[in-house]
């Protein structure tokens, strides 16, 4: 079975909260406008996409760190 990654995961996790919260609660607020609220949908999800990369980019580099340790480990011996 394959690893499901954290970065995937974690971002899934609030997508799907964020998307839920949406659903119930922005329809009952009449006390914005709709162009705000679009505004605050948006801005969260682009929030989401930009910590989806930047959880993949720590992964990627703790990746390679992990794998120049264990060829410097197998040079040694």
């Amino acid at each position: 079975m394959k690893k499901i990654r954290k970065s995937n995961l974690l971002t899934a996790i609030l997508f799907i909260y964020t998307t839920i919260m949406y659903i119930y609660l922005f329809p009952r607020n009449h006390e914005i406008s709709d162009t705000k609220k679009w505004v605050i949908v948006a801005t969260s999800y682009a929030v989401l996409v930009i910590l989806w990369f930047v959880l993949r980019r720590r992964e990627k580099l703790r990746e390679k760190r992990e794998k120049d340790n264990y060829t410097r480990y197998d040079n040694k011996q």
